[in-house]
């Protein structure tokens, strides 16, 4: 649905974005990562056709977004501020909404209302951040878009409106193949939510995955010997990381599951365990290959 091929974007003296080459799929949820100031929020406004790119191009359905109102029709964009008119209340900005959007559905929006207990009759400016951005979902939301752009959705929710609004979000992509694009700098935030994950730091994208890929080709194994580890166990295997803690071994290794496990199991070792890894210890040994902590970058 999206391509973004060798895009480049610059404000003065500031290289915001560089050479970015993006495919989003259709019906997917691609989590953008990254810590502030990594190009996150340019990236997201180029595809919602807010900026125009300096080089390269960006397309939505193979065509370009900036001055396609077509296109935009089919975008909805929460940021990070989520905007509203001057002394508008929830009630009058559906209105505005459903004048812009063709695939406005009011009973969405009465369904939305209901379901986040939402006074729609309040202006939005006396919401706190939190109700804000539960306005912006309903609003969104009952847009009925192809593409909803999402910048650190999750801010001012509490846990139980953060569920809800998952659960939301998870619903439309099912139901109706909606595109979902989500900038963060909380990995552990949307890492139950995104088929892809992509990492940005200083305007350039670090590495890009599909989680399944990525899960299923990572492990951490704990073992131990009666004497010490057979050498050329680990032969032809990526040694992600390497620690000892006393006479048990522990590994991050690249590779599958079942070759790995008939490799250490030839060699009777008298522990052998494999750990879960969370998607952040996954990003922090990948990512180690090219010099980079992603603790720090995520935050």
């Amino acid at each position: 649905m999206i391509k973004i091929r060798n895009v480049r974007k610059s404000f003065e003296d500031l290289e915001a974005i560089e050479n970015i080459n993006i495919t989003v799929n259709k019906g997917s949820i691609y989590g953008l990562l990254g810590s502030n100031g990594a190009g996150k929020t340019t990236l997201l406004k180029l595809i919602a056709g807010i900026y125009v790119q300096d080089d390269g191009v960006i397309t939505i359905d193979e065509m370009p977004v900036y001055e396609n109102t077509n296109i935009k029709q089919r975008i909805f964009f929460i940021q990070d501020i989520p905007y509203f008119l001057p002394q508008y209340t929830v009630k009058q900005m559906a209105q505005f909404y459903e004048n812009i959007y063709p695939a406005w559905d009011q009973n969405r929006f009465e369904e939305l209302v209901k379901a986040f207990n939402m006074d729609i009759h309040k202006k939005v400016h006396k919401f706190s951040k939190g109700i804000q951005r539960q306005a912006a979902f309903i609003l969104g939301l009952s847009t009925k878009p192809d593409l909803l752009l999402l910048d650190e959705p999750m801010d001012g929710l509490d846990p139980v409106m953060r569920k809800k609004v998952k659960g939301l979000l998870i619903e439309d992509v099912a139901e109706r193949e909606m595109t979902v694009l989500i900038s963060s700098h909380n990995l552990r935030e949307v890492e139950d939510l995104c088929d892809f994950i992509g990492i940005m730091h200083k305007g350039k994208l670090m590495i890009e995955k599909e989680l399944d890929d990525l899960k299923s080709d990572t492990h951490k194994i704990q073992i131990a010997f009666n004497g010490p580890t057979p050498p050329g166990i680990f032969d032809n295997v990526k040694i992600l990381h390497k620690e000892k803690r006393g006479s048990i071994h522990l590994f991050i290794l690249n590779g599958k599951e079942e070759e790995i496990s008939a490799r250490i199991i030839k060699y009777n070792p008298i522990i052998f365990d494999i750990l879960p890894l969370t998607l952040e210890e996954i990003f922090i040994y990948e990512m180690g290959d090219v010099g980079y902590a992603v603790q720090n970058i995520l935050g």
